[in-house]
């Protein structure tokens, strides 16, 4: 079997964008990468249940239960190297990363954000709260912008973006679900797939 990218997939919540990785990965889109750890800052995240579902190791990391930046640093750190994790790709992960532990991975970390960077992105600007802003600012398009993550918030070189249109009659939460379905859940694996073809060197 051919050598695979090592996948760790951080997660806070409902983990639909990890499900569309792993059908991904099913449907043979992504076939040079393959996830071997999920990461969540909660507990309680549905996006643990579907882990557990797809017989994925979890690993609960919290930043609460560290006294200080440098021990949660480690910690994660610690399970990169664990699992000799590749390639880290944010989906739907609350927490800020540091920029110590983002300098141990250059161009190996990857976030996927619900508009057209830089448009409607930055601090703040997270979850309902960019669509409402999309929808308030009365914009015409909006979409998902997958970028390499740095120190800066939003603020890395942008890999792939795609758009879907804004109609007068939407709510936030139609553009969320628009923006999510249409774009994420397909860009996202995609792009995935992409970069750990070129980790693996096929």
């Amino acid at each position: 079997m051919k050598k695979k990218a090592r996948i760790a997939v951080f997660i806070s919540g409902n983990g639909s964008n990890l499900q569309a990785i792993l059908d991904a990965t099913r449907k043979q889109v992504l076939r040079h990468g393959q996830v071997e750890l999920v990461v969540s800052s909660n507990a309680d995240a549905y996006g643990v249940v579907r882990a557990r579902q797809a017989g994925l190791p979890v690993a609960i990391i919290r930043g609460k239960d560290y006294a200080t930046q440098d021990e949660y640093d480690n910690a994660l750190i610690r399970a990169m190297g664990d699992y000799r994790i590749d390639l880290i790709v944010l989906a739907g992960y609350m927490n800020i990363l540091s920029a110590r532990f983002v300098s141990q991975y250059p161009q190996r970390i990857v976030n996927i954000h619900p508009s057209l960077i830089p448009a409607f992105s930055g601090k703040g600007y997270y979850g309902i709260k960019v669509h409402q802003a999309v929808v308030a600012a009365g914009v015409k398009i909006s979409g998902a912008t997958v970028y390499y993550v740095t120190d800066v918030c939003d603020g890395g070189k942008i890999l792939a973006q795609e758009v879907v249109p804004v109609y007068d009659t939407d709510r936030p939460e139609d553009v969320q679900h628009r923006v999510l379905t249409q774009v994420e859940h397909v860009l996202y694996p995609r792009v995935i797939e992409r970069l750990s073809e070129e980790i693996v060197g096929n």
